[in-house]
């Protein structure tokens, strides 16, 4: 979609399309940071305590996205 055409979608269409993106960043976020830690788990990548602290941050993302953007359109 170009951006010209973005500027045509409704306001609460936007904020959906937005919100979708957010979350998937989210996501994408909280599963790389799993897989960092199964990798230092493994042997892979060098561990100093790091699986614990990704871990932890993966479920603050998760946890931050569930809560923060909530349904689309009650912007």
């Amino acid at each position: 979609m170009p951006p010209a055409d973005w500027h045509e979608l409704s306001d609460s269409m936007q904020i959906a399309l937005s919100r979708q993106a957010l979350e998937r960043a989210a996501e994408t976020l909280a599963a790389h940071a799993e897989l960092l830690a199964r990798e230092m788990e493994g042997g892979a990548l060098l561990d100093q305590g790091g699986p614990d602290a990704l871990r932890l941050f993966a479920a603050v993302v998760r946890a931050t996205n569930a809560s923060t953007y909530g349904v689309a359109g009650n912007a």
